[in-house]
């Protein structure tokens, strides 16, 4: 089985609640699981949460929720334990709960390789970056990858470095860059090794999780998509969300 997980922790110092903020009349975390259920591949979609209040919420809209324990510290190590107490989920899907609008068919096309490559135990997605400003923001993570498009390194930084470029402006004007779109999956026993690593150093120095899994050696087939998803995090964010509701969804 094929399970796609939304990890929802209430507790956020930027937005707090931010699961059950209200996007135009439904929770983001409702939101979210409505357009993970566009995917053709997930067979079964779980909202993973250890508050009572949105477990509650849940209910109420006919979601698929699971409580789990309240001392699980990440969301990875959170979908670990849905994924052990899912004895048929052979591949999980770690759907971020803060994008409400995510396109069912970007969640197909990080899966397809699994799907057609039994070697693959891990993918993600990357889109390509189109303006300086996310070249330049750290908070845009950046990746690179090799010919077989297996993950070599994630940055805050720009990678690579363009060594002939005068200033950030050419370098953007001479190499196409990539951001990574935080959606991953996972083979079960992938995700419960990922879990049980020790932190490495350079997750630690880049604050990257990601990077534990390239450190331990192993591998992460990184697919490129054309969709891009908005990530609700802020306030600001909130409102680019409602405004694109308004704006674009409503409309059509």
């Amino acid at each position: 089985m094929i399970v796609g997980v939304l990890p929802a922790r209430y507790a956020s110092t930027r937005l707090p609640g931010k699961p059950l903020v209200d996007i135009c009349g439904l929770p983001m975390i409702v939101r979210t699981y409505n357009s993970a259920k566009n995917s053709c591949f997930l067979e079964r979609v779980i909202v993973a949460t250890d508050d009572e209040r949105v477990y509650k919420v849940c209910k109420e809209h006919d979601v698929d929720v699971m409580m789990t324990p309240t001392d699980i510290q990440t969301g990875s190590d959170r979908i670990a334990w849905v994924a052990e107490n899912i004895f048929d989920a052979e591949i999980v899907v770690n759907v971020q709960g803060d994008e409400p609008f995510i396109s069912g068919r970007m969640i197909d096309q990080a899966i397809e390789p699994m799907v057609v490559d039994p070697s693959v135990q891990v993918s993600t997605l990357a889109k390509r970056i189109e303006n300086i400003e996310q070249l330049a923001s750290p908070a845009v993570v950046k990746v690179v990858f090799d010919m077989n498009n297996d993950a070599l390194y994630f940055s805050r930084s720009i990678i690579p470095f363009v060594r002939d470029a005068e200033n950030i402006s050419d370098a953007f004007g001479q190499h196409v860059f990539y951001k990574h779109v935080g959606l991953y999956v996972y083979k079960t026993p992938a995700l419960q090794r990922f879990t049980t690593l020790p932190i490495s150093e350079l997750e630690r120095v880049e604050k990257l999780e990601q990077l534990r899994m390239l450190e331990h050696g192993m591998r992460i087939k990184v697919v490129e998509t054309e969709f891009e998803s908005i990530s609700v995090d802020t306030p600001e964010d909130l409102q680019a969300a409602i405004n694109f509701y308004n704006t674009t969804l409503r409309e059509s």
